[in-house]
């Protein structure tokens, strides 16, 4: 579930426009075509009705319009619309995808390269939905009302100007209703932004339940919590249903009362028509009457469309509003300038303290501890000891609350980071790989050679499995190699670890999961692995630490031994009691 982002000053509807702006007003041209057409079409609605007239006037009463100018008129008057509504319409979703395009590039750039923080704020599924559908149906719905109230305003101002042209009394007699619409829409309008911003939290919540249900559908089902899980399903669908039904309401009102309230205007000018008719006053002609009340009957129309647009309106601003969010709220990883193409590997914790949050026990407390380069050190201790904790501050996944970490002499904080991360490759017991081919996950980020590939899925015990495939090494690997197995997948994890020949090796739990065929086959690539390496090990096995230089012994987040594996057993300190109970845990509860 999101938790809140910290507090900033509200923006208001110009100033979130503006900071829109770079990304959809890039093509001058395409805009210029688009606004133009809107305009073309916009100022072709009077005409319709201003056709009327003279027919009515000279062609029935006159009997003096020749039968061949109407038609051609008609004719022509609905080409230039046909033309002008492509063309806007046509350029409209030009600078609209092109806008969202570069607008979610740049928040999947923002992803990539954010600060971790963000990530235990939001949940997948929110940023996902945010960079791919909110911008969709933010952009998309913005883009088109914007157009639309371009072109219905400058629709109303053309019918103005004619209807005050043909009787400038009726007209203000229209235009008396004004205010109660401007205020039933503001009113409107307001409701429906406070509900769009309560429905996509709801939807969020819903779409949370699902992903944590997917993520963990093995343990639900293990604990039997399917109706558990169902009823918060339920509930949180009952809270959606509600404020979708309430939306609904407030944007559906907005049209009948729109019509209600040009129902009115309808029937004074239609009285005071009369009234004027029988008095001798008017001094309209039947086709100035009938062309009148068919442009008043046409306003409706546009106005309708005016009082919609706050629907799409408030539902793009508030979709925008998430990725402009994201955009102000997901700074960047803060980084040094140190660069290496390839460090020594020498690793050192100074005074080194970490507390997740101010009422948490310290997860770290007075961490002093020197690697030399090409050392291999197993970190030891019963689950929650910090071990984990203690590896992921190297690449800086997370964060000291105070000391320092020190690879070959530099703080890891000034480090460049794409060049600190370049150091290290990390085999963990979570496996990860992405859909896309086995080359490009053993390659990843790096540039792909295939005779090299080869040697390292060689050396990871896996080219026998992978030549069988029918791709080969080109074979797609799906949602996280579901189709290879537990041992396939770290061994896998070892050859992309070998290809990115980094000079720090972290292995957390590399094995913790395996069955003993699969642990032999990984120990034995572990082994090429490690060669020439500073290596750490987050220990779950004895096997895993066989042939560890030194062992270091973690308690409640700090070290209370450490020393050869040899010298610690016959010690018969924490290590020993931790060797002879057998006490080799899985992953740990904080990392």
């Amino acid at each position: 579930m999101t938790t809140p982002t910290p507090d900033r000053p509200p923006e208001t509807i110009r100033t979130r426009l503006v900071r829109l702006a770079p990304y959809f007003a890039q093509q001058h041209g395409i805009w210029a075509v688009a606004i133009i057409a809107t305009l073309v079409g916009a100022l072709t609605e009077p005409l319709i009705p201003a056709l009327f007239q003279p027919l009515l006037d000279k062609g029935f009463t006159e009997n003096s319009l020749p039968w061949w100018s109407i038609p051609i008129a008609v004719i022509g008057l609905f080409t230039i619309r046909g033309i002008a509504h492509f063309a806007g319409q046509y350029a409209l979703a030009r600078v609209t995808n092109d806008g969202m395009e570069r607008l979610r590039s740049d928040m999947f750039a923002q992803l990539l390269r954010a600060d971790l923080s963000l990530f235990s704020r939001q949940s997948a599924s929110t940023l996902s939905n945010t960079v791919v559908y909110e911008v969709q149906n933010g952009a998309g719905q913005l883009i088109s009302a914007l157009i639309g109230l371009t072109r219905d305003s400058f629709t109303l101002l053309a019918f103005v100007g004619y209807l005050m042209w043909i009787n400038w009394k009726l007209t203000l007699v229209v235009f008396s209703v004004a205010p109660a619409l401007s205020w039933t829409m503001k009113v409107l309008s307001k409701r429906l932004y406070r509900l769009t911003k309560e429905g996509q939290q709801a939807t969020d919540d819903l779409a949370y339940v699902v992903e944590e249900n997917v993520l963990a559908h093995r343990m639900v089902r293990l604990h039997g919590a399917q109706a558990q899980q169902m009823d918060r399903f339920t509930a949180l669908g009952k809270q959606l249903r509600r404020l979708a039904l309430k939306s609904t309401a407030s944007s559906a009102a907005i049209t009948p009362l729109t019509q209600i309230l040009a129902a009115i205007a309808l029937s004074i000018v239609l009285v005071i028509a009369l009234m004027q008719s029988k008095s001798g006053t008017s001094g309209a002609t039947v086709g100035g009457f009938v062309a009148f009340i068919s442009a008043m009957l046409m306003m409706v129309a546009p106005i309708k469309r005016l009082a919609d647009v706050a629907n799409p309106l408030t539902r793009g601003l508030a979709a925008l509003e998430r990725c402009l969010a994201l955009l102000s709220d997901a700074p960047a990883e803060t980084q040094g300038q140190h660069q290496a193409d390839k460090a020594r590997g020498a690793i050192e914790w100074r005074g080194v303290h970490l507390q997740f949050t101010p009422d948490s026990a310290p997860a770290l407390s007075g961490i002093d501890l020197t690697v030399q380069a090409g050392e291999t050190v197993a970190l030891v201790g019963t689950s929650g000891a910090g071990k984990t904790t203690l590896v992921q501050l190297l690449p800086r996944f997370v964060k000291a609350t105070s000391g320092d970490v020190l690879i070959d002499g530099v703080r890891i904080e000034d480090w460049q980071l794409a060049s600190l991360r370049h150091q290290m490759a990390l085999v963990s017991q979570d496996v990860i790989m992405l859909n896309d081919s086995l080359a490009a996950n053993v390659c990843l980020g790096q540039t792909p050679d295939r005779a090299r590939i080869q040697s390292c899925l060689e050396a990871a015990n896996l080219w026998g499995h992978v030549a069988q495939l029918p791709q080969g090494m080109d074979t797609m690997l799906g949602h996280n190699a579901g189709e290879l197995s537990g041992g396939q997948r770290q061994r896998l994890a070892i050859a992309r670890a070998l290809y990115k020949d980094a000079p720090i090796l972290i292995l957390d739990e590399a094995t913790s999961a395996l069955d003993n065929e699969s642990e032999r086959l990984v120990q034995e690539a572990l082994q090429q692995l490690m060669q020439g390496r500073t290596t750490l090990i987050v220990a779950h096995r004895l096997s895993t630490i066989e042939h560890a230089d030194r062992v270091v012994v973690m308690e409640k987040g700090r070290i209370v031994e450490q020393g050869a594996p040899a010298a610690l057993l016959a010690a018969g300190g924490a290590y020993a009691r931790l060797h002879n109970r057998g006490e080799w845990t899985g992953s740990e509860a904080q990392a």
